[in-house]
């Protein structure tokens, strides 16, 4: 995907735009508010902190072609209050001290832009009681029992001409996938947050946690649907739910090579570590694990590592 097609389906998020307008309209204090917007793209977050009255906004960018876009649009919409940076946030030094850093730095696995990183390197431009945009991320789980699912990634077993893909198999299992899930492709019963990260606190770039779910009928079990709510301000959260209105971002399907064979009462457990402290993406495993009666059925592991 191009980065100006990347960027006119985020601009096109009118549930993303609108909850980060009220986010921002919460915070930003006219004539008084400094804001720095990390990772800028194309400015609409700082257009909207300007055309709310902040005193100054410092936008950073690392991309060029980004940033020449910024700044053309910024001429064009009458925006004289900010200072662009075109750099790595990480490499920025000097500036006055911000009420406010925002940063959508959110991909369909909310980790996987290094907005850890960003944001755990970001509270050095905060003034005394500054806030930082978003300020919590949880990360959700739920079983996926619509077999399609799994079907559409075990098309290897269906090569034939008498030929033998289970290598390939084993390495495509191994891979999280972009999915968009109804409520209907779910198994009944709440999700469970896995993994809660305060950003206003102190916080590591791996992250493990576990969810698990007991069946209430028979049902089969294909992998699991993945997904975030981040809070912007407190009490507004932006989510990535299938139970929620959509977003430009989808859900994520964690597989699992063999479906699990659910009974009444089973329960389905899945722990999942991510590593985003290389600074370049996340890396994942899961392992998720049938029990029937405390005795362990079955249990597989996976590791984007070995994936292909």
């Amino acid at each position: 995907m191009s980065w100006i097609e990347y960027q006119r389906s985020i601009l096109a998020d009118d549930v993303r735009n609108r909850a980060f307008e009220r986010a921002l309209a919460a915070v930003v204090r006219a004539g008084e508010t400094t804001v720095v917007d990390i990772g800028s793209g194309t400015g609409f977050l700082t257009f909207l902190a300007s055309r709310l009255g902040a005193r100054a906004v410092y936008a950073i960018e690392h991309n060029d072609q980004l940033m020449d876009m910024a700044l053309t649009l910024a001429g064009t919409n009458a925006i004289d209050n900010v200072t662009f940076v075109a750099a790595n946030s990480a490499e920025v030094d000097g500036l006055p001290p911000a009420q406010l850093v925002v940063s959508e730095t959110l991909g369909n696995f909310a980790l996987e832009e290094n907005i850890l990183e960003i944001l755990r390197d970001a509270q050095r431009f905060l003034a005394p009681g500054g806030t930082l945009m978003p300020r919590a991320i949880e990360q959700f789980v739920a079983p996926v029992t619509n077999p399609a699912y799994h079907a559409e990634l075990a098309s290897w077993d269906r090569i034939g001409f008498g030929l033998d893909y289970r290598v390939a198999r084993a390495l495509g299992f191994n891979n999280l996938y972009v999915r968009r899930f109804a409520q209907g492709d779910l198994a009944a019963g709440e999700p469970q947050c896995w993994d809660r990260v305060d950003l206003l606190g102190e916080f590591g770039s791996v992250r493990t946690g576990e969810a698990v779910f007991t069946a209430a009928s028979e049902q089969t079990v294909c992998g699991f649907a993945y997904w975030w709510r981040a809070e912007l301000v407190p009490g507004l959260w932006l989510s990535t739910s299938p139970h929620e209105a959509a977003t430009h971002w989808e859900q994520i399907y964690f597989p699992v090579a063999e479906p699990l064979l659910m009974q009444a009462g089973d329960r389905v457990g899945i722990v999942i570590t991510s590593d985003s402290s290389e600074g370049n993406g996340c890396l994942v495993d899961w392992r998720v694990t049938q029990s029937r009666e405390g005795a362990v059925l079955s249990e597989q592991s996976f590791d984007i590592r070995q994936g292909g």
